[in-house]
């Protein structure tokens, strides 16, 4: 999971409260090589990815995904590269039309929306929802390659921007086929890879494409969430870029997979991914409190034979230690009573520092600190979030234990705890993933070790 990518802050208290659920991604190092053209069985690269879908017959038209981009923005700024339009209800009134550069914002005020431009340009208040799109560019072959970017917050994106009134200002959407949303989502997560990695990257391409199809309803994309999206361009869902973000290398990988996904005894299945697993993998109950198991989620040792060590021994982050003073630990108290449902409890000296038990992967399920007010007891959904540094990111891994300790009149005064993994576990290692491709296994081949019992198929 790559925790801390994008900040939350951008998205309203409601919209954040909603959305903290499963997430996915790691932090990679890019690499510029070039890749030459590959494929996954059955796909063919060299076509654009409709036009190669749609000759072999087995893919319908792309779905329409809704990308929560801010959920409580005070105005936002719009304009893109070329032509372009902002309708007031998916069509309903043409507002502005805009040349390619020309700046506008979008306003709030009493649960109406208007435009103002940098010159005192104003159009009237209306309720909305405000909808930009590129008009007047050559299309692609999906209406994209070759059409005008709109560009929110300096960054662009292709598709449309949907801004919609709410209590605490505007919410920001992006709506654009799946196919394009995945070029900005996986070169942040998994990075510009090299040509070993190849197989790497199809995998992450067609687990992110499982993970948002489960979130994106088949249909025509005109209907309306009642939430206004699907997904959050955060690590509460997956980490989205937009069109800045897009590389060819990636891009081939998504095409040479385009329509592709996990499906376990017929369905479409749920695919999370974390940055690495320190050796074994975990099950959604291991690390998400409620989550029913599945069968195609279970543990999987990730130990590569010819070496006895993790495939995903490669990464940077995969061995990590952590340092907690008293200070750390009395703060650590606190937050776990407030996960535990008290009201602004006050932090207290730790006298003993125990883990209570273990999963079935190596991983803690509960741990317990015994302080001078009592035992605390923290389940593991919690105890990446308990354990947070003074900066706030959270522990690595529940995958740990504590290796030395220091006391001073009976209490801890220090404490260190020493671990393996980065990121709840579940679903496929990435930086597994990429040990394997380079140890030659294809795509497949890695997405059948980390979702035991699926199969690749096409999605429609």
């Amino acid at each position: 999971m790559r925790e801390g990518t994008l900040a939350l802050g951008t998205m309203s208290a409601a919209v954040v409260a909603i959305v903290l659920g499963v997430a996915c991604a790691p932090g990679l190092t890019p690499a510029v090589s070039p890749v030459p053209g590959a494929t996954v069985p059955g796909a063919t690269a060299s076509l654009p990815t409709v036009e190669r879908a749609e000759r072999a017959g087995r893919l319908s038209a792309d779905r329409m995904v809704r990308v929560a981009l801010a959920g409580g923005a005070v105005s936002a700024p719009i304009s893109a590269t070329d032509a372009w339009q902002v309708d007031e209800n998916g069509g309903a009134a043409l507002l502005v039309r805009g040349l390619g550069g020309e700046a506008w914002r979008i306003e709030q005020r009493g649960g109406l929306l208007r435009l103002a431009g940098d010159g005192g340009d104003a159009t009237p208040w209306r309720q909305g929802p405000f909808v930009a799109r590129p008009v007047g560019a050559a299309q692609g072959p999906r209406g994209t390659s070759d059409a005008a970017l709109l560009q929110y917050q300096g960054k662009r994106y292709r598709g449309e921007l949907w801004f919609t009134a709410t209590d605490s200002g505007v919410l920001v959407v992006n709506r654009l086929p799946v196919e394009d949303y995945l070029r900005g989502v996986v070169p942040i997560e998994l990075g510009v890879r090299g040509p070993a990695d190849r197989a790497a990257l199809e995998a992450q391409a067609i687990a992110a494409r499982s993970y948002t199809y489960i979130r994106v309803p088949a249909g025509d994309g005109t209907s309306l969430p009642s939430s206004g999206w699907h997904v959050v361009a955060t690590v509460s869902n997956q980490v989205y870029g937009g069109a800045d973000v897009e590389h060819p290398i990636v891009n081939q990988a998504i095409d040479a997979t385009a329509g592709l996904v996990l499906r376990y005894g017929g369905l479409i299945v749920d695919a999370p991914y974390s940055s690495s697993c320190g050796g074994r993998t975990a099950s959604t109950g291991e690390a998400w409190r409620g989550a029913r198991d599945q069968p195609y989620l279970q543990p999987v040792d990730d130990t590569d034979q010819t070496t006895g060590r993790p495939y995903c021994d490669i990464s940077p982050r995969n061995h990590w230690t952590e340092e907690l003073d008293d200070e750390r630990l009395r703060q650590t108290v606190r937050r776990a009573l407030l996960a535990a449902g008290a009201r602004d409890p006050a932090g207290s000296n730790v006298t003993d520092l125990r883990v209570a038990e273990r999963t079935r992967s190596g991983r803690i399920a509960s741990l317990t600190m015994r302080t001078e007010r009592g035992d605390v007891s923290v389940r593991a959904s919690d105890l990446r979030a308990v354990f947070q540094n003074a900066r706030g990111a959270i522990l690595s891994s529940t995958q740990f234990s504590v290796e030395r300790e220091s006391r001073a009149r009976g209490a801890l005064t220090g404490v260190t705890l020493r671990g393996a993994g980065n990121g709840h576990g579940v679903g496929m290692c990435q930086w597994g993933a990429i040990g394997r491709s380079r140890a030659g296994q294809d795509a497949r081949t890695i997405l059948r070790h980390y979702y035991p019992g699926t199969v690749v198929g096409f999605a429609d």
